[in-house]
């Protein structure tokens, strides 16, 4: 099998996995990241089900397992900090994990394991992106921000769910990607303080709002605001300048006590800021030609799914498999990666609105409900038995085995 050349844009997570095995397996990887540098930050991110199996296969699990956040489980408190419920990590090694995973890690040091792994045999581009692309039957020839060009057998797009290469494959009247759940998302950091403790804190309050708390270090605290809005023009904050997106956070949450005030103020200060509405990328196609999807920029589940990270694993796992199985017919590695990957990406992406409705109260009778289900559930363990008996949001959907990348190993 004479060795492929592929391009992969993006370097998260999904594509450095994908790296990872086509790499193991003789094939020439780049990758080209528009940030200067590896992007070594982002918030609190967890593995579930089969994205556990994928790291093992890989051979990552230590590494992994060394860099864990120590997270005990979730706390539910009311306006004054008195903890109402709490539902702990399930680290039995049965069931499904509970709203904490055994497996929390921060982003970047997901980020730099992949990297570590990868580093030796592929080539990193930094500071670039691609910005444009053609593509006959032998090639794709790719032309990137700095004037430069290459020629590659495939091209990946794992740049997220914002994906440039996904909107240059997909036609003009292809149908909007992005399934709207009605909530929007900020996070940031700030400092620590005695009373962080290592159990994730969520407060519900009224006008649809929610804010969670997670400690990942000695030093630092991550602060996540939710906000139930549908609104058509709240949909453009992103792309609205960092303090236009302060100023707006701060004046929906500045009355939402608990430690509201705390938070603001950090807000204010922190360098590590990011908002963005959250979305699921669902589309018909992940594949044309010798393009293809890969992550959040094929099938972002958002965050409500807990399944993104692990879905971006799985997916860079089968889709290095499917190459492998089939170098000399790409057309058919990517409709058979499309066939084995959609039912679990399917599974991982059922996500009912309704219950994030329920889970976002708007009157003060929504909270209060909401926190005396929560109370009744934990007292008679309920969240722990559907977690030691029930699957994961994959549905028990299996990783494949692919003999092409056991050989690898």
């Amino acid at each position: 099998m004479a060795p492929l050349k592929v391009l992969i844009c993006g370097g998260g997570c999904a594509g450095p996995a994908l790296a990872f095995w086509l790499a193991q397996t003789g094939h020439q990887v780049t990758i080209v990241e528009r940030f200067p540098a590896l992007r070594s930050g982002g918030a609190q991110i967890d593995l579930r089900g089969a994205g556990i199996e994928a790291v093992k296969r890989m051979g990552l699990l230590e590494a992994i397992q060394g860099k864990l956040v120590d997270e005990r489980g979730t706390a539910i408190v009311d306006s004054n900090g008195n903890v109402k419920a709490t539902i702990m990590a399930n680290k039995s090694g049965q069931g499904a994990q509970t709203l904490t995973s055994e497996y929390e890690i921060m982003r970047g040091d997901l980020v730099r394991i992949l990297n570590e792994a990868t580093k030796d045999n592929v080539h990193y581009m930094f500071g670039k992106t691609v910005e444009s692309f053609y593509q006959d039957e032998k090639q794709v020839i790719a032309r990137f921000s700095d004037g430069s060009s290459g020629t590659y057998d495939i091209l990946v797009g794992a740049d997220g769910q914002g994906s440039h290469i996904r909107r240059a494959m997909l036609s003009l009247d292809s149908p909007d990607p992005y399934y709207r759940l009605g909530t929007h998302v900020a996070y940031y950091f700030i400092p620590r303080i005695k009373s962080d403790t290592n159990m994730k804190t969520v407060y519900n309050c009224t006008g649809g709002r929610m804010i969670m708390r997670r400690s990942h270090s000695p030093t630092e605290t991550q602060v996540l605001l939710f906000l139930k809005d549908d609104s058509p023009e709240i949909s453009s904050l992103s792309k609205a300048s960092v303090e236009q997106q302060k100023a707006f956070w701060a004046q929906r949450f500045r009355d939402a006590r608990w430690q509201t005030d705390r938070f603001l103020a950090g807000m204010e200060a922190t360098d590590n800021w990011y908002c963005q509405e959250v979305v699921q990328v669902r589309t018909n196609t992940w594949h044309q030609g010798r393009v293809v999807l890969l992550g959040d920029a094929a099938h972002c589940p958002s965050p409500w799914s807990g399944m993104g990270t692990s879905s971006a694993l799985v997916g860079a796992y089968v889709l290095a498999g499917e190459i492998n199985r089939h170098p000399d017919d790409l057309a058919q590695a990517f409709v058979a990666y499309d066939k084995v990957l959609r039912p679990y990406v399917n599974e991982c992406q059922e996500v009912h609105t309704s219950l994030i409705k329920l889970a976002m109260p708007k009157s003060w009778w929504g909270v209060a409900i909401l926190r005396f289900v929560f109370r009744a559930s934990c007292f008679l363990r309920l969240p722990e038995l559907m977690s030691r008996f029930s699957t994961e949001r994959d549905g028990g959907w299996q990783l494949p085995d692919f003999a092409e990348l056991r050989r690898s190993q």
